[in-house]
């Protein structure tokens, strides 16, 4: 799997401008990260990155909880 620095050097985005080359590297990440789970694993590995961001930045909102069954 692809570090995220060799994503930035990845010649198809090496022409555009440095943030978007961030955001379009992290995405790439994520997409090696994901590539073979399935629907079901991939919505319950967002969920759990989800709330870990909220817990860590003490954030609070009105979101459902699925059960427990629902997530991988």
């Amino acid at each position: 799997m692809k570090s995220l620095e060799e994503h930035m050097r990845d010649p198809d985005i090496a022409d555009e401008p440095l943030p978007l080359r961030e955001i379009h590297a992290i995405r790439l990440k994520i997409q090696d990260e994901t590539k073979s789970m399935t629907p079901k694993e991939r919505a319950g590995n967002t969920a759990r990155q989800a709330e870990k961001l909220l817990e860590q930045y003490g954030l609070q909102g009105k979101r459902p909880k699925p059960a427990l069954a629902e997530i991988p």
